[in-house]
């Protein structure tokens, strides 16, 4: 069941949107979803069992299936797909502890950004690390760990995610005139 744009809370479908989440017009919010301090465009939907961290945007017209990991210094543009369980990652050199053997803080370590490009689809359960720029158009494969840049219109598949083929201009300009 999608939650209206204008309900902050929806205690019956465990929905925890934060006030400081800006939300666009004809967002679709499914169950069981926590979102706190990012952006959400236009006519997106969120599928159940997300969580989108603060300083994340997700663009206009995109799709987020159920379980996706979006963390602090992810930015998805315009007309992209995130598959069921993918999962980004925003720290290089995760740690539990600082050197003196003391809990981290957020001092401790550096968030290093993440781009998904207009028009790009990420499938199932890939994994995206951090510091990667995933091109427009560009298609990536489920199960993939992504380790590095993906150029525009670019298929990959595997882990590490390499590259199997590109989409010609022909489908991606299709794909780019039905996005708009």
């Amino acid at each position: 069941m999608a939650m209206p744009t204008h309900e902050r809370a929806d205690p019956a479908n465990y929905v925890r949107i934060a006030p400081d989440v800006r939300l666009g017009r004809n967002v679709a919010i499914h169950c069981f979803v926590n979102l706190y301090g990012c952006t959400i465009g236009d006519d997106t939907r969120i599928g159940a069992f997300v969580e989108i961290q603060k300083d994340v945007a997700v663009g206009a017209r995109c799709k987020v299936s159920s379980h996706a990991f979006l963390c602090e210094g992810v930015t998805v543009e315009d007309d992209c797909f995130i598959g069921h369980h993918v999962c980004f990652i925003n720290d290089a050199y995760p740690r539990a502890t600082n050197a003196d053997g003391a809990p981290q803080s957020a001092g401790d370590w550096k968030i290093v950004p993440t781009r998904v490009c207009r028009g790009a689809s990420i499938g199932s359960g890939a994994v995206i690390l951090c510091g990667v720029t995933i091109g427009a158009g560009a298609l990536v494969g489920a199960g993939a760990v992504v380790t590095r840049d993906v150029a525009p219109g670019e298929i990959v598949a595997g882990v590490p995610a390499r590259l199997l083929r590109s989409i010609d201009s022909t489908t991606t300009a299709a794909a780019e005139a039905a996005a708009r």
